[in-house]
């Protein structure tokens, strides 16, 4: 490349000789260490209003250019001279102007270069190097120009060399995108999914045939224990259930009979050997309970007899706002209320009995007037628990006799309220104990309220009553047994109870029944057949009236005793079967729950 022998333009060629410069070479060649080339002033003046005319090139003569020594500072000019010579095959800027415009302003253009990295792939770098041609800021000085498109040289030249990327420059790719919908038709059965060749009903349906979803996919696949539970719900709970609630309801009646028969019989051989010893002693501890209990029993008799029931059944039968089966419900509220306060009070009534039996001559007094006392209020609890039940049997009257099936949503609320009431509730085994208890009370009411329902069809109905009465009472015991089996199947589910669990309460009642444990009392059927008695005996005296024939007043005595003897003799009998039955059951249970138990031991 040839240049203008004015010494108006300057080519450098760079790097010429880069694998034969040393370090210490190249110091030498940064614009700071290129040497002046005039000595005199005048020529520094004269390249001084060149920069700032145009970036003109400094002036290098021919002779420098020939390998001559230009004037200057020993041979480190010719040095420098030399190297810039050896500048000029790299790079070279070029721009020449008129004579008008070099008057003037000078322009001188370089080279701008642009490094930019484009890719990277498998540890090779490719550097581009674009040059764009710009007009250089003014002011800027030949030194430094010339150092950057050395420098911008030597990068291009490296990155370009095929041994400093491993040996072969290779072409990048562009990456191709990914296509979801064309992935998805290559890869149809990803998800597990049966192909179909279109979209009928018909291939939909076959495709749901043959590889669909079912109810196996989404519930989980049971074991043994699963079928298990589902047995123990549906048939050895609702069994061992009702068959201890059927133990219960017969050991409820011995109560009541015993009521009926020993304890007047106790009271009776009392008064007998106190008229036939003529001396009068005091009396013990269970002489004093059953004094107690008969006046309450007569007293809540006597009370009941002054109610009119069919005023009552009016007054029921005639309410527009509240329903039957409401008053139903809360007269059940208020029964197993009754229940509980009438146990305690009961319970006082006895230690009163016995703290006077026992007592010195000197605290008889007190002893007595607690007696009484805790006897007065015995009356009370147990007259206002039998107008509590019976009350709830003429409800349960009104909705047998009534036409607009109101029996139907007597059973639906009262017993889906009680399965609401108990099934959802957490309970533990004890508790599930009291539970059994009282619904086998529960199941002793109703059959008392059944016969209070009977005794107004004889006394009061007329035609084929029979049978209406017959469907009826079996609908309200299947209904009981029914809630009682699925209210007990689910606690046992939902609380993890075994049905081993009943079998343990049975045998538990059987100890009662055999007074095997006196000890411990807790777990006792604590049944109290006071108020009971009083409904019963309060319903059955109308029936026992109309039997009586007509006459002088002794005859209708006579025949008032003479039916009031058989009446005993029958409930006696009764007791004693009920009784000696019982005890055989409890015997033969027990022994086999101590035979099982010495086998899995």
């Amino acid at each position: 490349m040839s240049l203008r022998s004015g010494g108006r333009q300057l080519s450098f060629e760079l790097l010429a000789g880069a694998g034969d410069l040393t370090a210490d070479d190249a110091d030498d060649i940064s614009p700071r260490s290129l040497p002046d080339t005039t000595s005199d002033g005048q020529r520094r003046r004269r390249r001084r209003s060149k920069r700032k005319r145009g970036f003109r090139s400094p002036p290098i003569d021919e002779a420098a250019s020939e390998g001559e020594q230009p004037r200057g500072e020993g041979g480190g000019d010719a040095a420098a001279a030399f190297r810039i010579t050896d500048l000029r095959s790299a790079v070279e800027t070029v721009c020449e102007s008129s004579e008008p415009e070099r008057s003037a302003a000078s322009c001188v253009s370089y080279v701008g270069v642009e490094l930019r990295q484009r890719t990277v792939s498998r540890g090779e770098r490719v550097l581009a190097a674009s040059a764009e041609d710009g007009a250089s800021s003014c002011g800027s000085s030949t030194r430094e120009s010339a150092a950057a498109a050395a420098v911008a040289a030597d990068v291009a030249a490296a990155a370009w060399r095929p041994e400093a990327n491993g040996g072969v420059k290779k072409k990048l790719e562009k990456e191709e995108s990914l296509d979801w919908e064309k992935y998805m038709k290559e890869n149809s059965n990803i998800l597990g999914e049966v192909e179909r060749i279109d979209n009928s009903p018909f291939s939909y349906f076959l495709g749901e045939l043959y590889g669909g979803n079912s109810l196996r996919s989404t519930i989980a696949v049971g074991n043994e224990k699963k079928r298990q539970r589902v047995y123990n719900t549906m048939f050895h709970v609702p069994w061992r259930c009702e068959r201890l609630i059927v133990a219960g309801f017969f050991v409820c009646l011995d109560s009541f009979l015993s009521l009926l028969t020993i304890m007047p019989a106790r009271i009776v051989v009392t008064i007998w050997r106190v008229l036939k010893t003529r001396k009068f002693r005091r009396p013990n501890a269970a002489d004093l309970s059953d004094y107690g209990c008969f006046i309450v029993l007569a007293l809540g008799v006597a009370s009941l007899q002054m109610i009119d029931i069919s005023l009552i059944y009016h007054v029921i039968r005639g309410q527009g706002t509240i329903k039957l089966y409401v008053v139903y419900n809360v007269l059940e509220i208020f029964d197993k209320l009754c229940q509980s306060f009438g146990e305690d009070v009961l319970q006082v009534l006895f230690n009163s009995a016995e703290g006077l039996s026992v007592c010195s001559t000197d605290n008889v007094m007190f002893e007595l007037m607690r007696f009484l006392l805790d006897e007065a209020i015995a009356v009370v609890a147990f007259v206002v628990h039998s107008f509590v039940l019976l009350a709830q049997a003429i409800t349960l009257s009104t909705c047998i006799i009534a036409h607009n099936n109101a029996l139907l949503a007597l059973l639906v609320s009262n017993n889906f309220a009680e399965i609401k009431s108990n099934v959802f509730k957490r309970v533990s085994k004890e508790n599930l104990h009291n539970l059994v208890y009282y619904d086998i009370i529960e199941r002793f009411h109703i059959t008392a309220f059944l016969l209070f329902v009977l005794a107004q069809n004889i006394l009061e109905a007329e035609g084929p009553w029979f049978d209406s009465f017959l469907i009826n009472a079996s609908l309200v015991f299947l209904c009981e047994v029914l809630i009682d089996a699925i209210k007990h199947s689910f606690l046992a589910k939902f609380n993890e109870i075994k049905p081993v669990a009943y079998s343990e309460f049975l045998e538990d009642l059987c100890k009662q029944i055999l007074n095997d444990k006196p000890d411990d009392r807790q777990k006792d059927l604590t049944f109290i057949p006071l108020a009971p008695a009083c409904v019963v005996i309060r319903v059955s005296t109308p029936v026992y009236a109309t039997l009586l024939p007509a006459g002088p007043f002794i005859w209708r005595i006579f025949w008032i005793l003479l039916w009031s003897v058989l009446t005993y003799f029958m409930l006696a009998i009764f007791k004693i079967l009920v009784g000696l039955i019982l005890r055989c059951l409890a015997n033969w249970y027990v022994n086999l729950r101590l035979r099982r138990k010495q086998h899995v031991d």
